[in-house]
């Protein structure tokens, strides 16, 4: 237990279903906080017991609670009233309750073929009624209300991370990896590029034991024409993509550079882009393979 007061922030996400809680759980997610996806509401306090014993690394919390938990959502708003008179965390709750009108939730049902979870006779209007009657109350007691009829999920993630994200928050992260490609490609790339076709510095014998990481290759991948149009193609594609990104919500992106062997090409490049864009971004540049074939090396 703690014995100071610890500012604890929980966010409990709940409203329609098909109204967009797993856009807003994953949008907490980005922001950092602790998500639990339907959590029912008669666990809350034990959850909270562990949130207190997390030494400050669970002070921002997500829960969704939604009807899949029915059987306990009446136990609610007695879990908020007992956390919130605990002596040893300070807490800061929300409630998010995200709603949209019925035709837009019956098109939603529909477009997904998915049945709602209150509808006995299967038809989606009968269960939405029904939801909506059950959570009057919540509603009521929501800090936000967020309608999501005619919003795009890339819409709703900007409302909450407008709303919900600190002064902290990450900022936008672009990571170069260098990899070769006879080791596979990075399974977590967003972009990969291919530079097998530039000249090789493994072909040259005193340069095959080096790295693009020294001067003497860096130079010679640099040299060549065929380098330098290629640079200022990809610099011009990525001048126009990143923003792109950035504005769609990605907290990161990761793009690769692969050579055949991961030492020299694309290990020059991705230094070179990871300099090319650290005044505009947050770049952090690595090189998976360079370490690879060293004992082959003699």
């Amino acid at each position: 237990m703690t014995t100071n007061q610890e500012e604890i922030q929980i966010v409990i996400i709940t409203g329609m279903s098909g109204a967009g809680k797993t856009v807003a759980v994953q949008s907490f997610e980005d922001l950092g906080y602790f998500c639990v996806d339907n959590l029912p509401p008669a666990l809350i306090p034990k959850f909270v017991d562990l949130i207190e014993g997390s030494n400050g690394k669970m002070n921002r919390v997500a829960l969704v609670i939604d009807l899949r938990g029915r059987k306990f959502f009446e136990h609610l708003f007695e879990a908020i009233d007992t956390i919130s008179q605990s002596p040893n965390i300070k807490l800061k709750m929300h409630i998010l309750y995200l709603d949209a009108k019925d035709a837009k939730l019956v098109q939603r049902y529909k477009e997904t073929r998915r049945s709602h979870p209150l509808a006995k006779n299967g038809l989606p209007l009968e269960g939405i009624r029904l939801e909506r009657e059950m959570l009057e109350e919540m509603k009521g007691h929501s800090q936000q209300i967020i309608d999501t009829t005619d919003l795009k999920p890339i819409q709703l993630r900007e409302k909450i991370i407008q709303r919900f994200a600190l002064t902290e928050r990450h900022p936008f992260t672009v990571n170069m990896v260098s990899f070769g490609f006879k080791y596979g490609i990075p399974i977590d790339a967003d972009l990969v590029f291919d530079v097998r076709f530039l000249p090789n510095p493994h072909y040259i014998d005193h340069m095959r034991p080096k790295t693009g990481l020294d001067e003497e290759v860096s130079s010679y991948v640099l040299k060549w024409s065929e380098t330098q149009q290629f640079n200022e193609k990809l610099q011009d594609l990525l001048n126009f993509m990143l923003p792109q990104y950035k504005r769609e919500g990605k907290s990161q992106v990761v793009i690769g550079i692969g050579c055949t062997g991961g030492k020299h090409r694309s290990v020059t490049l991705a230094e070179y882009f990871g300099e090319t864009f650290s005044d505009e971004y947050v770049m952090h540049v690595s090189h998976r393979d360079i370490e690879k074939g060293k004992e082959r090396v003699t």
